[in-house]
């Protein structure tokens, strides 16, 4: 099956990850817009797990903004880094329009879910999250990192069918 098959199906959610309708406002004018109304192919953005890694990395940035002084630029900026990575990995991956290069780029969001988890361990362990938030942004970042390997797995086969 072609890439651009898969790109053009955007209800085969199951399949491919993408999802039909995915709303999102224009920044330059308000308007609620989809992936597909933009461009009338489906888009990075119709993929679930980048609007989720897209949710959790503003999270993120949020969350390490009130951290102390001393971990603004080594702890924080590396969560901030890493939160980043997932959504951008992802996106970068899928525009370069090769099943084979996207499998690859969804490895690397994996890792940084990994990577997440990891400096998620060490604020709560240093008292900058409450064990209540951890537990949640962790779960999350779980969800992410299974959705995400479901996916490459998902985009692997096909890439292995393609001729």
């Amino acid at each position: 099956m072609r890439n651009s098959s898969l790109v053009e199906c955007a209800g085969a959610e199951n399949v491919t990850g993408l999802k039909p309708h995915t709303e999102a406002v224009d920044s330059s004018s308000g308007r609620l817009e989809t992936g597909n109304e933009r461009s009338g192919k489906a888009s990075y953005r119709d993929l679930e797990v980048y609007q989720e890694a897209y949710r959790l990395a503003l999270e993120v940035h949020r969350l390490t903004l009130g951290f102390p002084e001393l971990e603004r630029y080594v702890l924080a900026e590396q969560m901030r880094r890493a939160s980043k990575s997932i959504p951008a990995n992802i996106a970068e991956g899928y525009g370069l329009h090769s099943q084979r290069n996207f499998v690859r780029y969804l490895g690397q969001a994996l890792g940084s879910c990994d990577e997440m988890q990891v400096h998620l361990d060490f604020a709560r362990d240093l008292a900058y999250l409450s064990p209540e938030r951890h537990a949640e942004l962790w779960g999350r970042y779980d969800v992410l990192g299974k959705r995400t390997y479901a996916l490459m797995r998902r985009w692997q086969q096909l890439a292995a069918e393609q001729p």
